[in-house]
């Protein structure tokens, strides 16, 4: 239960510092954080509550990552279902806190509300195939990280460091063709605030992330030498 707790604190904190630097700051061009904030805040929330963490869960904080440990065999399979209970919700009350903040701004409209998308809601304007294709490699190199700096030989205690930065390059290279969403329960979580669009479109930040996570599974074992 205190894993599941911590699975859930860590989504809350993954929507609310990453979707909460999109929505509070990056729509303010005069604060200047731009795509490379929103970037830089969601690896920070990672980073941060993989050391506050992670030696509870194992610092998931997302479905693909979870479905993506268990494929490589890192987890065991009965615990997947309630860790992704654990981080839907939390990303989801996450989200309802960002939205009590941002609402009490008087113009305050809701809009995308960080949202995940394609085509005439992509940042760019990219198609779901772009989306997909996008979406699935993204995950599969997060995960073959997360695998690499998490193994047994691994050097000690600078894995949510690299997971954290890897985080952020991934949101560099992506939030002009999805939004980024490389995670599931945050674009759910974001899409429940979201307009209708949102949730219309959210079946491929479930299926896309999750194929790319048991990818990275997989690569990771074609390379590990467990």
């Amino acid at each position: 239960m205190k894993a599941y707790f911590a699975e859930f604190f860590g989504t809350f904190w993954l929507v609310l510092g990453g979707c909460g630097s999109a929505v509070l700051a990056a729509a303010f061009p005069e604060l200047g954080i731009g795509f490379a904030g929103v970037a830089l805040a969601f690896g920070l929330t990672v980073l941060t509550m993989a050391y506050a963490v992670g030696h509870i869960s194992g610092a998931h904080f997302n479905p693909a990552v979870t479905v993506g440990l268990a494929t490589a065999g890192r987890v065991k399979w009965n615990i997947v279902p309630g860790y992704i209970a654990a981080q839907v919700i939390g990303g989801a009350v996450g989200a309802g806190v960002l939205f009590m903040i941002a609402s009490g701004k008087p113009d305050f409209v809701a809009g995308g509300f960080a949202a995940n998308g394609f085509g005439e809601h992509s940042p760019g304007g990219y198609s779901m195939l772009s989306a997909i294709i996008c979406e699935v490699v993204m995950t599969a190199m997060f995960l073959v990280v997360i695998l690499g700096v998490t193994h047994k030989n691994a050097p000690a205690g600078f894995a949510p460091l690299a997971i954290g930065l890897a985080l952020t390059l991934i949101h560099l290279i992506s939030i002009p063709v999805t939004n980024t969403s490389v995670n599931p329960a945050r674009a759910t979580a974001a899409a429940i605030f979201s307009e209708p669009w949102a949730f219309q479109q959210l079946w491929v930040f479930w299926l896309a992330p999750i194929a790319g996570g048991i990818l990275g599974a997989l690569c990771h074992q074609l390379i590990s030498k467990d």
